[in-house]
């Protein structure tokens, strides 16, 4: 069991192992639910997005214009895991 010390502006420093264990990087963000016994569950904060905020990433990058075909490719490659 690891223990924290709060300081007093009511801030806690979690340690790096805690933070591994999480899966948490520096910048990344904790999600907290309380309990209603007094207990709190963290866990990594999952980023929310849309796909049109997704392909806004991708405007003006290039001048290529993809077929459906390579799109599917493209997508089929990703999930695979195959470059």
């Amino acid at each position: 069991m690891v223990t924290l010390t709060v300081t007093a502006r009511g801030q806690v420093t979690f340690r790096k192992d805690v933070l591994h264990h999480l899966g948490i990087k520096p910048g990344e963000r904790i999600e907290v639910d309380k309990l209603p016994d007094g207990r709190v569950v963290l866990r990594a904060a999952k980023p929310s997005g849309t796909i049109d905020g997704f392909l806004g990433l991708l405007a003006d990058k290039t001048n290529k214009v993809a077929t459906l075909d390579e799109i599917h490719d493209a997508a089929a490659a990703g999930w695979s895991g195959r470059p």
